[in-house]
């Protein structure tokens, strides 16, 4: 089962990811790509490339019979989905499998039972591990649901059983907002997903989003322990961090443990991440759903334990065992990640895409700048905004900080808008400094801090004049 040669099913920085790690491990690359990214980094850092379409991600990108014959035609024996995509599809992990083909990643059987957040639930319960108070399987019926809302009580959240992303999520505080709300949930998990099935839970306000980082072989599973997640806006994360600083010793190890027994009970294979809601009042967690994929915020745990995840997955799917146990994973210093987006925050983050007319990267001790970007690459309108991740790592969050600040002060990409002055502002705010956040703290603080980030942004545009020389 040795790979030799990986097909990308990706693109923009998580294709350059997996092409670099590929490389370290003597593999060669292809990538394919649409015609929006012909000029994309990823195409120039393979050894091959292969057009698979228009823009459009549903002729290109989703379309996993174009995936597959340039699979075919370029002799690959392996598909890396990369997230997002196809990432998550059990249908295109199968297919890819009966081309005789490797799928890096879980098999189509861990996808579908986990991609299901209901079905995940109950393989959560059966593990023994806390879920958030609920349904139990899919509410098809607004009049199931709302039985079941009787007796958890208000407020509850109303949630695709299929997908994610925040996608078909709504929060209902009273009887008359569930009945308004129940339908258009419904409507946008079928238009998103194709499943308008829906399950219902009680919202548990004020808590923390954290998430545990697990790698398995099918038989084994380790943990790399926890990622803080937090920080976050319309339910998509812009800050994440390792550890996590709101967790005990007891909670994390009890945490850990928890995310480890389920992905056994699914013999999970390769890298993912069982995320959960945490109470640090009561200090009770609760399983909300497992991704079957490498996770945009890898690079923090990475940067903690030392274990190129990617790299890992990749050796995996090739038939490898678990080469790490799990009294070898150690936690060192801090890490945080900043996802730098093309986006504009002082106008309601508007996507901003266009051509990118200089770059200057951050460099130095403990610096990482996962990206897509190079000095006149035209950014695509057609994709999601990310643009690169920003990472550091130091002794203690504290120090990962300073470093944060003193590093989104050397990065400069010009010609277009991006979310860095909403990290430049975050990082210097005294209750992110602390640790005093939770999922819900970001967008009240974006709405009051709107003009400040409209005045950074502002001082970004315009060029700084040199000091006159004073050299002889």
């Amino acid at each position: 089962m040795t790979i030799h040669k990986l097909l990308i099913a990706n693109r923009g920085e998580i294709a350059v990811r997996i092409i670099r790690a590929a490389r370290e491990l003597g593999l060669a690359t292809v990538q394919v790509y649409s015609k929006a990214d012909k000029d994309s980094l990823a195409v120039r850092l393979a050894d091959e490339g292969v057009d698979i379409g228009s823009p459009q991600a549903s002729k290109s990108y989703l379309n996993r019979d174009a995936i597959l014959v340039a699979a075919k035609i370029t002799g690959a024996d392996a598909i890396h989905p990369g997230y997002g995509f196809l990432a998550e599809n059990a249908e295109f992990a199968a297919a890819v499998e009966a081309a005789g083909l490797i799928f890096v990643g879980p098999t189509a059987q861990s996808i579908r039972l986990m991609g299901d957040k209901v079905a995940a639930r109950e393989a959560a319960a059966a593990a023994g591990v806390p879920t958030v108070p609920g349904s139990r399987g899919r509410l098809e019926s607004p009049e199931a649901a709302f039985a079941l809302v009787k007796t958890t009580g208000f407020p509850v959240m109303i949630k695709a059983a299929a997908g994610g992303g925040g996608r078909g999520i709504r929060i209902a505080r009273s009887a008359d907002e569930f009945h308004h709300l129940m339908p258009q949930a419904q409507a946008e998990a079928l238009a998103a997903f194709g499943d308008g099935g829906l399950y219902v839970e009680k919202l548990i306000e004020g808590a923390r989003h954290i998430e545990v980082q697990v790698l398995g072989d099918g038989q084994d599973v380790i943990h790399c322990f926890e990622r803080e997640c937090s920080l976050q806006r319309r339910r998509q994360k812009v800050w994440e961090e390792a550890p996590s600083t709101s967790l005990t010793p007891a909670i994390r190890e009890k945490l850990c443990s928890s995310a480890v027994a389920l992905a056994k009970a699914v013999h999970y294979r390769g890298a993912g991440t069982l995320e959960y809601l945490y109470d640090d009042r009561s200090h009770e967690f609760y399983f909300l759903e497992m991704n079957t994929r490498i996770q945009v915020e890898h690079p923090v745990t990475e940067m903690v334990t030392g274990i190129d995840l990617v790299r890992e997955m990749i050796r995996i799917a090739g038939g490898e065992r678990l080469r790490i146990r799990q009294d070898q994973v150690r936690v060192n210093g801090h890490s945080i990640e900043v996802r730098i987006n093309a986006e504009d925050p002082a106008k309601g983050f508007a996507p901003n895409p266009g051509t990118v007319t200089a770059l200057s990267v951050p460099g130095g001790n403990g610096v990482r700048f996962d990206s897509m970007l190079y000095a006149g690459y035209t950014v695509p309108p057609f994709y999601d905004s990310l643009l690169g991740k920003l990472i550091v790592h130091d002794e203690d969050r504290a120090s990962a900080i300073r470093r944060l600040d003193r590093a989104l002060g050397e990065l400069n990409v010009e010609g277009l808008a991006t979310t860095k002055p909403l990290h430049q502002a975050l990082v210097r705010d005294p209750d992110v400094q602390a640790g005093r956040f939770h999922t819900a703290w970001l967008e009240p603080w974006l709405a009051s801090h709107t003009a400040g980030l409209a005045a950074a942004e502002a001082a970004l545009a315009v060029p700084t004049a040199p000091a006159p020389s004073t050299a002889k």
